[in-house]
């Protein structure tokens, strides 16, 4: 499953981790020189939700974090009946 929220559009993103080493100049040091570069990606938070679409039909869907605090989605209603019991 992609990692993309269907109401934003956000997605995983590319980017570096840096490593350094020594001491900074303002912290009494030579400075700082970076030994070296590794590729990392940076994931969005994604939630499960339980939301009610705009066609009626209530459906669990990922979306992020800023959608949800967006008020982008609106929750399903509890549910109210119970469900039969068979003996």
């Amino acid at each position: 499953m992609a990692r993309i929220c269907p109401l934003t559009g956000r997605r995983p993103v590319k980017g570096n981790h840096i490593w350094r080493s020594g001491k900074a100049k303002k912290k009494g040091g030579i400075g700082m020189h970076v030994t070296a570069i590794t590729k990392r990606r940076f994931i969005p938070n994604l939630q499960r939700v339980k939301a009610l679409l705009p066609s009626g039909e209530v459906k669990f869907i990922r979306v992020s974090v800023k959608a949800l605090k967006a008020g982008m989605v609106t929750k399903a209603p509890k549910r109210t009946w119970k469900k039969a019991v068979t003996a």
